[in-house]
């Protein structure tokens, strides 16, 4: 059975169509914070905790918290990362426009909350200064309870999660999964390092994969 030109041109349409969304994948201007083999890029500033490649994955692992950071600094970007917390207690976090010296690490972090009864994750954390001063302000009964209405239940304890930092100028957008967790203003760094946390369990593997940023002018 031949052919008819309507499937042709159907057939057509249809691997053009794929070749246009390929084409636009590779050219959304997101480059690889991290390829999958080696930890080029990245840096412990810590003399404890370990960092290594497990499957196309980076693996923490730590009796003591620490981060690992970009050598690079970046000012207004879209971040995309991957993060699985291990089971039992557990809690991380995504640094950005952060900053690092020997043996410290701090400034933005968007949280990675393990625990479910307080589900913060998708917050704005500020690591080594102001802590819960963002979003939620802890201890702001109204601050909490519309964040947890704003992030729901998108967080997925036991599964990858997907985060999204755009900062932009003073805007700071988060989104867990998809979902908008905070959207604020906020002056204190306008750039520095991006980083992933072990918050130091002893015996504990955090993981994180699919790593990527684009900056933006």
């Amino acid at each position: 059975m031949k052919p008819t030109k309507l499937l042709v041109a159907a057939l057509f349409c249809l691997n053009l169509s794929a070749g246009l969304a390929e084409e636009t994948k590779a050219d959304d201007g997101f480059k690889p914070l991290f390829d999958g083999k080696a930890l080029e890029g990245w840096k412990n500033h810590y003399k404890h905790g370990e960092a290594k490649v497990v499957d196309g994955e980076i693996h923490l692992i730590a009796n003591q918290k620490f981060f690992l950071v970009t050598e690079k600094k970046y000012a207004n970007f879209i971040f995309e990362g991957e993060v699985l917390l291990p089971e039992g207690q557990a809690n991380s976090g995504f640094m950005f426009r952060a900053h690092a010296e020997p043996g410290n690490v701090h400034g933005y972090q968007s949280e990675v909350d393990g625990d479910p009864k307080r589900a913060w994750s998708g917050g704005l954390y500020d690591e080594g200064r102001r802590q819960w001063f963002i979003s939620p302000i802890k201890g702001n009964k109204e601050s909490e309870q519309a964040f947890r209405k704003r992030a729901g239940d998108t967080f997925k304890r036991n599964g990858w999660n997907t985060y999204r930092i755009t900062c932009k100028g003073n805007k700071i957008t988060i989104a867990v999964n998809g979902v908008v967790t905070t959207d604020i203003e906020d002056d204190a760094d306008a750039s520095g390092v991006i980083g992933i946390q072990h918050h130091g369990e002893k015996g504990q593997t955090y993981k994180f994969r699919n790593l990527r940023i684009k900056e933006l002018e």
